[in-house]
């Protein structure tokens, strides 16, 4: 199975939240299981970041690698550049640079972006990364 997805840390985060209804949960899950969700270096960081000691972010960062892994190559850097340049031309310039890195990963691999971000929909509709915004659940109810 190839992957279709790239994840977010803001859907990641989330997963657990009692809030998600349980088939979204079983939703993803397959996904991930599946290997139909991929992960890259800047996500990576962010989600050993929220590891509260040293068992649990290797155990959090083994998990993650068996998921696909997606390179940063010079053509993503120069795309999340460029798209932050549109955005500053748009008075949207001041978005995570993590944001701009997976937009332009899932943009160069044509995958969707699995998030709980609204910068997500602004980098679709402000710049011309090409990716779809799929949202964890529905914005605001979480």
């Amino acid at each position: 199975m190839t992957a279709e997805l790239l994840l977010d840390n803001s859907a990641w985060a989330r997963l657990d939240d009692p809030s998600l209804p349980r088939d979204r949960v079983e939703e993803i899950a397959i996904a991930l299981e599946e290997r139909r969700i991929a992960v890259c270096f800047p996500f990576l960081l962010e989600a050993g970041y929220s590891a509260r000691h040293a068992a649990g972010h290797g155990d959090l960062l083994e998990e993650l690698l068996a998921l696909p892994v997606l390179d940063i190559d010079e053509t993503i850097e120069r795309r999340a550049v460029d798209a932050q340049g549109q955005l500053a031309r748009a008075a949207h310039h001041r978005l995570p640079p993590v944001d701009l890195i997976l937009a332009a990963v899932a943009d160069r691999h044509d995958l969707g972006v699995l998030h709980y971000d609204a910068d997500y929909d602004i980098l679709r509709s402000r710049t011309d990364l090409r990716f779809e915004s799929v949202w964890l659940a529905p914005r605001g109810s979480l």
